[in-house]
């Protein structure tokens, strides 16, 4: 694995607007992370209701997850923090099999975990969201890591999407941007293995660098300049 391989960001976007039809046209197909005092006003309990809708959404089809999720949020009091942790083994039992809701006792077990640790968090840091804002995006893979350890089937890429899906500048392990990384010889084995994500946190520090953009746009334009997705 060598950091040479890596493309200069001028080569990854150039051949990402030939694929996209233009600057103009990968522009308008890019988003852009909340700064961090946006991520910082995100109330905890969004948090919650996010690592949830992943951990519902992880091995599921998202549509019937989407289409459950009002009812999610009112079995769960809006996962407000506070009456989750409250919750009692033999009600959280009971929650699992409302008919409205997916009914998979160990993923709703994480609700409560989840609650747990956002709430840990919280006391120390202020909220949760707070934690997530000032954590460094140049080591972004370790707030993956924490996520991983300290939550509730929170690793792989049911944190880094949740993570997304808030408005935190993350980039993602897409099919396309884990083939450009192994295409190119810059990691070798387990993408999840920990020599492999940091020669991708590096890579992307390196991107970022050059170009001044965030995580999340240097992840989108990489994955647009390869793969099957052509116009």
């Amino acid at each position: 694995m060598s950091l040479s391989n890596l493309e200069t960001f001028k080569r990854i976007q150039q051949r990402a607007c030939e694929r996209k039809g233009g600057p103009q046209a990968l522009s308008a197909i890019i988003d852009r992370p909340l700064d961090s005092f946006e991520l910082s006003q995100i109330s905890d309990d969004r948090f919650l209701a996010e690592f949830t809708k992943k951990v519902f959404q992880s091995g599921f089809v998202w549509r019937v997850v989407t289409n459950k999720w009002s009812d999610f949020e009112r079995v769960f009091f809006d996962f407000n923090i506070e009456k989750i942790l409250l919750i009692p083994d033999e009600m959280l039992e009971k929650k699992a099999t409302d008919p409205s809701i997916i009914r998979n006792f160990t993923k709703v077990k994480t609700i409560r975990d989840n609650a747990i640790m956002i709430d840990t968090v919280a006391r120390e840091h202020g909220s949760f969201a707070e934690f997530v804002a000032q954590w460094p995006t140049e080591d972004i893979v370790g707030l993956w890591a924490y996520l991983k350890k300290h939550g509730a089937r929170l690793g792989g890429n049911t944190g880094p999407y949740g993570l997304r899906a808030l408005g935190k500048d993350t980039f993602l392990l897409t099919n396309d941007v884990i083939g450009y990384f192994y295409k190119r010889h810059i990691i070798s084995g387990s993408a999840q293995s920990k020599r492999s994500l940091t020669a991708i946190q590096q890579s992307f520090n390196e991107l970022q660098q050059q170009s001044g953009l965030s995580l999340q746009e240097l992840s989108m334009i990489l994955s647009k300049s390869v793969g099957d997705n052509l116009i």
